[in-house]
């Protein structure tokens, strides 16, 4: 009887967890939806019930933490119809998804109908794509919940603090996408999108409580992300790992390497001269089985391949390997400039969760008279690039959302060269600044965060930041920044990384006006090269000085929330923590 008060504890926690999970999947079923006209449909008759009033209360006491309370409240009783039990509540936001998610593809239909300008079409079209995802996202989500089990609860939050925040910046991709339209498509999606936003904002604020609370509670969950090396690999299915099927990625990935050397069998091989299955990738993408549990294998021969390809949300566990990022390329030249919104110019777009590419070049030859100009665009979670490099100029890599690892990639561009609101993290990386055109400025990223809680933002560790060769005789001429805040509250941190003296003095550069000056989060940690100086930073508020504990949160290992598993898995070269031993603060 002596752990009977533990006992007790551990049956709270589990009760408050269930009762707020629950609530949290409402607030995201309903995050997507950009139509309320029949939100505030809730009949608010009999408060007395006690069933009505337990409900309401655990309403209000569940939307406490956001930023939208009013909101949160009347949407979540709306759907949840003063249910108590947990299955119903699952139920009713299941529904919700469903309903909601699928009036807002049709109504972005018939808006896109209606219209005559060929971007605002465009526009629309990337909405609907991105709705989609984040479908995909909910879906995930309740197989997390429905599967609840107390030692997975890092995980579970995790993905959920993941895949909210994907959301939010599906629907900032979404309004993005209007800018340059001629008409008034653009505000109407804003408006529409005024309330959903609204929701998933709150959503992320509910789960990023619920992590907090279970942190100080110290509830002991089960890490099977701390696995050494050697020992038994974790599969990522689907945004799910999966320890029993890691024996068969394992095998796979190591066949998958020696056949591509030995020219012994792969899933499918793309060869120029036709000594491959095919001829062209794109039709090989095409044999891809969906929503596989079993990873695929695409092995590309030397040459280069002039395509615009596009891996699928559903093709999932793809495996691209090449003969080197010199030798087999993958180039396109689709552009802003000629009319295309930037999310669609990307040379290769990959959308399916537990992708892996290596020895492969991506690259957008369309040049810096082009302006935005992707080479590769990532939406998928747990995505790794080892030994690729990706070539451009301004918007080269559009690391757009979820959970990335890029290892010994080089990546070439101008502005704003690696941008986006994922959770990336490059380590023993080149980042190569090009020369731009007369009168601009090179920033090597772009972070766009948007919103406080979001677990996102760019980390370079143990990279290079260097001139390419055109540039090295101009380095004066075309100043060259760390980043600039796309985001209001873009977050990167550079450490252990060489930073050449093509960088400015001040170091970062200004969006628009005071744009995210006072809410970024900046750091630099423990870098080396001339220009690593730290004495002449711009002073903004969202400049942080860090130490070796500040520093370590940006690691693989704490930085990539709910383990590192899905990279072990890969069999990579990769560091979870800091490269140099006894590592401190240069005083600089």
């Amino acid at each position: 009887m002596s752990d009977d008060p533990q006992r007790a504890k551990r049956i709270t926690i589990i009760a408050v967890c269930s009762c707020l999970l629950v609530a949290m999947v409402i607030v995201v079923a309903i995050g997507v939806n950009i139509d309320d006209d029949d939100s505030n449909e809730k009949n608010d008759k009999d408060n007395k019930n006690s069933r009505a009033y337990v409900s309401k209360k655990a309403i209000e006491s569940i939307c406490k933490p956001t930023d939208f309370k009013k909101t949160c409240e009347e949407e979540i009783g709306a759907e949840a119809d003063n249910a108590t039990d947990t299955n119903d509540l699952i139920q009713a936001a299941f529904k919700a998804a469903i309903k909601f998610v699928s009036r807002a593809a049709q109504n972005s239909t018939t808006l896109r109908n209606l219209q005559n300008d060929p971007r605002t079409k465009k526009a629309l079209d990337i909405c609907i794509q991105l709705m989609t995802y984040s479908i995909n996202d909910l879906q995930k989500s309740f197989n997390k919940i429905d599967r609840f089990e107390l030692p997975m609860l890092h995980e579970i939050l995790a993905d959920l603090r993941i895949w909210l925040s994907a959301t939010i910046t599906n629907q900032e991709t979404c309004i993005e996408g209007f800018k340059n339209t001629t008409t008034d498509a653009g505000e109407k999606m804003k408006a529409a999108l005024n309330i959903s936003m609204q929701l998933s904002r709150n959503g992320l604020a509910i789960v990023t409580e619920l992590s907090k609370g279970f942190h100080e509670l110290n509830v002991e969950v089960r890490q099977r992300h701390r696995r050494l090396l050697g020992k038994k690999e974790v599969t990522v299915i689907g945004g799910k790992p999966k320890s029993d099927l890691s024996s068969i990625f394992s095998r796979r990935l190591l066949q998958a390497n020696q056949d591509t050397q030995n020219g012994v069998k792969a899933d499918v091989v793309v060869a120029k001269d036709g000594s491959g299955g095919f001829n062209n990738i794109k039709d090989a993408i095409n044999r891809i089985p969906l929503n596989a549990t079993k990873p695929f294998v695409i092995y590309i021969k030397e040459g280069v391949y002039e395509e615009n390809l596009e891996f699928g949300y559903r093709m999932i566990n793809v495996i691209l390997i090449g003969d080197g990022k010199e030798k087999t390329r993958i180039t396109g030249h689709v552009n802003n400039a000629d009319g295309i919104p930037t999310f669609r110019t990307a040379t290769v777009a990959v959308n399916g969760d537990n992708f892996f590419a290596k020895n492969i070049g991506f690259e957008n030859s369309a040049g810096a008279a082009k302006l935005q100009a992707v080479a590769l665009m990532v939406t998928a979670d747990f995505s790794v690039f080892y030994n690729c490099s990706m070539d451009g100029y301004q918007d080269t890599l559009y690391v757009h959302s979820k959970r990335q690892f890029y290892r010994d990639c080089t990546v070439t561009g101008t502005i704003d060269f690696v941008f986006g609101d994922s959770t990336s993290i490059f380590q023993n990386c080149t980042f190569l600044v090009r020369k731009p055109l007369d009168g601009q400025q090179n920033a090597v990223t772009a972070q766009g965060r948007s919103d406080v809680r979001q677990p996102t933002g760019i980390v370079l560790q143990n990279s290079r930041i260097m001139a390419a060769p055109e540039l090295v005789s101009l380095k004066k001429k075309y100043p060259t920044y760390l980043g600039r805040p796309w985001g209001n509250f873009s977050r990167t941190i550079i450490m252990e990384t060489y930073i050449d003296d093509l960088v400015k003095p001040d170091g970062w550069a200004i969006w628009d006006g005071s744009w995210g000056l006072n809410t970024c989060f900046y750091a630099e940690f423990n870098n080396d090269g001339p220009g690593s100086k730290t004495r002449s930073r711009v002073k903004w508020p969202g400049i942080k000085n860090f130490s070796m504990e500040n520093a370590a949160d940006f690691t693989p290992g704490s930085f990539f929330i709910g383990g590192d598993s899905w990279i072990r898995a890969r069999n990579v070269p990769y560091t979870v923590g800091f490269f140099k031993s006894n590592v401190q603060q240069k005083a600089q």
